[in-house]
């Protein structure tokens, strides 16, 4: 058995400033994709689900809940460390996710201090699209 069997990607990699996260390329989001997330999330806003609500508002189509692309990047930053060691995380939303679009979640160290009696790493945290567009800007705090 190798040292890091077992061990999640932040227990076998020293994180300095600049460490990228490996990116979590999601799939395509569906219209399935947006009807299963209304009903696990308790949001059934029409406008992420009825074509006709969406065109009523001056939109070409449905797009994403917004907390949906906050939990690809929580499952972004879990995958990396867990819950225990997270000491924030904060969003903003910053453009819609349209349906057919793919997302892209993204991190990377952009500071590393002592607080605390323990070591932290500052992350800065995106979901964009494949054409560039980030549709919600993040940051967390984890104890490494």
């Amino acid at each position: 058995m190798s040292v890091n069997e077992g061990s999640t990607p932040a227990q076998r990699d020293p994180f300095q400033v600049g460490t990228e996260l490996t990116e979590l390329v999601l799939p395509t989001i569906s219209r399935t994709t947006l009807a299963l997330f209304a009903g696990a999330s308790g949001d059934h806003n029409p406008i992420h689900l009825d074509i006709d609500v969406a065109r009523s508002a001056g939109l070409e189509d449905v797009f994403a809940q917004g907390m949906l692309s906050m939990a690809y990047l929580g499952r972004l930053l879990t995958s990396w460390f867990p819950q225990p060691q997270i000491r924030s995380f904060k969003v903003r939303f910053a453009a819609v996710t349209p349906v057919l679009a793919q997302p892209i979640a993204q991190g990377s160290v952009v500071e590393i201090v002592e607080q605390d009696g323990e070591r932290r790493a500052l992350l800065e945290l995106s979901v964009r699209l494949q054409d560039g567009t980030v549709t919600l800007a993040g940051s967390a705090v984890v104890a490494l």
